[in-house]
C-alpha cells in the first residue's frame, strides 16, 4: 500500500518546472502596472510572426488595459449580492453554476465508483481492477486530446458533444444491465471506460473554461466561488444517490444505474442548448458586450461585436460626464447591422 502513497511525490518536480516556464497572465500584470512584462507575456502566448504580431499584441493589450480601467471605475471589488443583483449578472451566475454542476448531474459520479461499480455488475475483482487502470490511462489520453479539441471545437460543442455520447452510453449501460450474461457484464465495464474517455475530452475539462470566461471580470472570483459551492453540494446529494443505487442492500440497480444517469444527462444537454453560450475565440471584453445585449446563448457564436466601440460603450455606462453626447456602437449579427445608442 505504501507504494501508490509514495508515486505521488513524482508529481512535485515536473509541475513545478511547468510554472515556472509559464507565461504570467497578461490581465494580472496590467493590473500591477507592470506594462512591459504583459507586453512580453502577450508575445509569448499569441501567435504570429513580423509586424503582423506586433500589430496584434499592441491591439490586445490596448482592450486589456481599456477593460481593466473601465472595471477599477466601477470598483475594484464587487459583492455575492452583485452576482444576482441585475438580471446580466443573474444570467452569468446561473450559467456558471448549472455549468459545473452539470460534471454532478452527467453520471461522473459512477466513474469514479467505477471499481465499485464493475464488481455490483458482476464483473470479477481482478478484471474490475484492471479495467479500472484502462479507464484512467484513456481518460490521461482524453485529456490531452481536448487541449486541441477545446480550441478547434469550441467550449459549447465539446460541452454538449460529451453530454450526448455520455447519454447513449449509459442508456446501453442500463439495458446491458438487464441480462445476467457474462457478455452483457463485460460489456457494461467495457461501455464505461468508454463513457470515461468521452467524460475527460469533453465536460470535465471544458467546464474550467467555461466558468472562467462566463462571469465579468469584477465579479469572477466571487462567482466561480459560487458556482463551486452550487457544485459540492449537488456532489454530496449525487454521492449518496450513488451509494444507494449500486449497494446490493439498498436499491441494487448494479449496471441499471445507467438508466437514471443516461436521463440526468440528456436533462442536462436540454439546459445547455438553450442557456449555455460559445464562448471560444472571444475576449472577455466582447463576451461583456454580447451578454450586455441580452444576446441568446445561440447566437453568441455568430454575432460579431467591434472590441473598441464595446469597451467605449462600457466606459459609456461609467463616465457621466456629457448628458448631450451620444455614443453609437456598432454590432453585426448574421450580416446585419443593428446599434445601440449609449447615453452619457
Amino acid at each position: 500500500y505504501k507504494l501508490p502513497f509514495a508515486l505521488q511525490w513524482i508529481w512535485p518536480l515536473p509541475l513545478a518546472v511547468g510554472i515556472f516556464f509559464a507565461p504570467e497572465s497578461p490581465w494580472w500584470l496590467v493590473k500591477k502596472g507592470r506594462i512591459d512584462q504583459a507586453r512580453r507575456s502577450l508575445e509569448r502566448t499569441l501567435s504570429g510572426k513580423g509586424p503582423e504580431k506586433e500589430l496584434l499584441v499592441s491591439m490586445e493589450l490596448d482592450k486589456i488595459k481599456t477593460t481593466i480601467e473601465k472595471e477599477q471605475k466601477m470598483s475594484d471589488e464587487g459583492t455575492y449580492w452583485d452576482c444576482v443583483k441585475d438580471g446580466i449578472n443573474r444570467r452569468r451566475t446561473r450559467i456558471a453554476c448549472l455549468c459545473w454542476i452539470g460534471q454532478c448531474s452527467c453520471g461522473a459520479s459512477l466513474i469514479g465508483y467505477s471499481t465499485y461499480f464493475y464488481e455490483k455488475a458482476g464483473v470479477s475483482t481482478d478484471t474490475a481492477f484492471t479495467f479500472s487502470i484502462i479507464q484512467y490511462c484513456l481518460g490521461i489520453a482524453a485529456t490531452f486530446i481536448s487541449w486541441w479539441a477545446s480550441k478547434y471545437c469550441g467550449r459549447f460543442d465539446l460541452y454538449a458533444f460529451g453530454l450526448a455520447f455520455q447519454a447513449i452510453m449509459f442508456f446501453i449501460i442500463g439495458g446491458l444491465g438487464c441480462s445476467d450474461t457474462h457478455g452483457a457484464k463485460m460489456g457494461s465495464g467495457a461501455l464505461l471506460m468508454v463513457v470515461a474517455f468521452f467524460y475527460n475530452l469533453g465536460i470535465a475539462p471544458v467546464v474550467f473554461c467555461l466558468v472562467s470566461e462566463i462571469p465579468s471580470s469584477r465579479l469572477r472570483t466571487k462567482t466561480i466561488i459560487l458556482a463551486r459551492n452550487a457544485y459540492n453540494v449537488i456532489q454530496v446529494v449525487v454521492t449518496v444517490l450513488i451509494m444507494y443505487q449500486l449497494n446490493s442492500e439498498k436499491w441494487n440497480w448494479g449496471a441499471k444505474s445507467g438508466f437514471f444517469w443516461g436521463g440526468f444527462c440528456l436533462a442536462t444537454l436540454a439546459w445547455a442548448v438553450v442557456d449555455l453560450p460559445e464562448t471560444a475565440g472571444r475576449t472577455f471584453i466582447e463576451i461583456n458586450e454580447l451578454f450586455r445585449l441580452g444576446v441568446p446563448a445561440r447566437k453568441f457564436k455568430s454575432t460579431k461585436v467591434d472590441p473598441f466601440a464595446a469597451a467605449k460603450a462600457a466606459a459609456a455606462e461609467i463616465n457621466v460626464k456629457d448628458p448631450k453626447e451620444d455614443l453609437e456602437t456598432s454590432v453585426v449579427d448574421e450580416g446585419r447591422s443593428t446599434s445601440s445608442v449609449v447615453n452619457k
